[in-house]
């Protein structure tokens, strides 16, 4: 799909935008932009495609999309008639007015924060009632009121670190440290890329990281955010999803074990866990959106 760049409306002297809309769809259009966005569904439901993944959204989900991140929400009705939509977003570009502030050492962990979630996240249900009183707060606030309730909004965020789960299979691994385990972490992520289609122990790669099992799993963790098998099955289910999207489509059992999966249980529960559906459902919602779109 080709991505659109769309400018987010700003207004002079305000580094973090509040939009709500409500029109007889969601905007159409794949498309990316500079700014961080958190979006709130208060009407309306249908299909979230992230890059290569597709996720089901309906009234009072919550997404968190990371700067520069191609998405599209598309609206899917269960009548196919009443497409209405209404939704709260917060735009902001950590790397743009608010670059400054992100760079004092209190608001160092909300900038890791940000950094570690950029490939976007659902917020849980448990903590919808927590973020949803931050937004209208932000919404209903002016001036340094508004940057105020705009950082205890990240802050809030920040706290179910531990509950959330990228929206896409991969994009790209955020480090936390400087050079040295850059480069370390870079050629782990490289050997993983390279060899993910065949049967990739915990050990075989652990040794190539001149680690011990345990010292490579507390420092993967560490740095990456996933656990080491976590990572592969994100590699491996990104490599199925591309296939599943080409026209020319192999038996899905097929491109599971071309993928590294050695079990098509194993894959199919898997394959749900990151996605949110089987492997059948997630092509029939992939042409179904893809074709609205062309």
């Amino acid at each position: 799909m080709k991505t659109l760049q769309f400018n987010v409306p700003t207004v002079h002297g305000q580094s973090v935008m509040v939009q709500e809309d409500v029109m007889d769809q969601f905007y159409p259009y794949f498309h990316q932009h500079h700014e961080a966005q958190l979006m709130w569904i208060i009407k309306g439901s249908g299909v979230l495609v992230v890059e290569d993944t597709l996720h089901s959204f309906k009234e009072n989900d919550i997404f968190f999309l990371g700067a520069n991140q191609p998405h599209v929400f598309k609206s899917m009705s269960m009548d196919d008639y009443s497409n209405e939509s209404r939704s709260i977003s917060i735009f902001f570009d950590p790397k743009g007015k608010l670059g400054s502030l992100f760079n004092l050492g209190e608001f160092e962990t909300l900038l890791q924060f940000i950094n570690n979630n950029a490939r976007g996240f659902k917020v849980p249900e448990a903590y919808f009632d927590a973020v949803s009183k931050r937004v209208i707060q932000l919404k209903s606030s002016d001036s340094i009121d508004k940057l105020m309730h705009f950082f205890y909004l990240l802050r809030t965020l920040s706290m179910m670190s531990k509950d959330i789960e990228p929206l896409c299979v991969e994009r790209g691994v955020t480090l936390t440290n400087e050079t040295v385990s850059s480069n370390r972490m870079h050629d782990i992520c490289n050997y993983i890329k390279e060899n993910y289609k065949k049967e990739l122990t915990l050990e075989e790669v652990a040794n190539q990281a001149n680690l011990t099992p345990q010292a490579f799993c507390r420092y993967f963790k560490k740095h990456c955010g996933l656990t080491f098998v976590s990572y592969l099955n994100r590699i491996r289910v990104r490599e199925v999803c591309s296939q599943l999207n080409e026209e020319h489509l192999d038996s899905v059992s097929f491109v599971a074990y071309n993928c590294g999966f050695n079990s098509i249980t194993n894959f199919n529960r898997v394959f749900k866990q990151i996605v949110g559906c089987n492997p059948k459902e997630y092509v029939q919602n992939y042409k179904k959106t893809v074709s609205t779109m062309l």
